[in-house]
């Protein structure tokens, strides 16, 4: 049976030696690259073409995070494993939208990151179990707040929805228009229909609404 091809991503020397000696010991899998920072580890894996890659994180000149959209969008049949001393919640989901099938703390023991290697070069999914209850209490809060979305968005229409929605990324009447293929007056119609059944009294309400619900990010300053 062919083992299973590793790519390790870590800045920290020592650590990514350490790595590597602990999973070239495993009968089954072998290390085919290093790489020092994230833009080494999106060359490495074209190079390579790794099985699995062990990415840590936070490194210099790419982040992990960054690093695994670049290598997944290049080679998806690639498994990214993220390594991390911490543990928050933004991290794990940033982790997960760009693709990774792992994530395991630096912490962890050796047969925990194991595990999490194997399952990702079998195409499963793999979270430590520090981070299940983390995970599923994010899952908890975003079931409570769509649920209490649809309560404060009840009486608006699909459309007055999508409005909104567009509106809370701070795009203007004309944007929203050529996005939904409206005209700008039906766009302003919408949106004073949007602020009366809100009970607010302008477009930053109405956003500032909508991202305290989980419809949109708050708002932020132009670029």
């Amino acid at each position: 049976m062919p083992k299973i091809r590793l790519l390790i991503a870590e800045d920290e020397t020592l650590v990514r030696y350490a790595l590597a000696e602990l999973l070239n010991a495993e009968p089954d899998l072998e290390v085919v690259g290093e790489a020092p920072n994230g833009e080494a580890a999106v060359v490495a894996a074209r190079d390579r073409q790794p099985d699995v890659v062990l990415m840590d994180i936070n490194m210099p000149k790419l982040d992990g995070i960054e690093a695994t959209r670049q290598i997944l969008q290049e080679l998806p049949q690639c498994a990214v494993v993220m390594l991390t001393v911490l543990d928050g919640d933004d991290s794990v989901f940033e982790a997960v939208k760009a693709g990774a099938k792992g994530y395991v703390l630096k912490h962890a023991s050796a047969e925990e990151l194991l595990a999490a290697v194997r399952a990702a070069a079998r195409g499963e999914g793999f979270l430590g179990p520090t981070l299940v209850g983390r995970v599923l209490d994010e899952f908890a809060r975003i079931s409570r707040l769509r649920a209490a979305a649809k309560e404060v968005f009840a009486e608006l229409t699909r459309r007055e929805l999508e409005v909104l929605e567009l509106l809370s990324r701070g795009m203007r009447n004309r944007e929203i228009a050529g996005a939904l293929y409206l005209s700008e007056k039906t766009v302003k119609n919408h949106i004073s229909s949007v602020l009366a059944k809100l009970h607010v009294n302008d477009r930053t309400e109405a956003a500032l609404l909508a991202a305290k619900h989980g419809l949109a990010d708050p708002p932020g300053p132009k670029r």
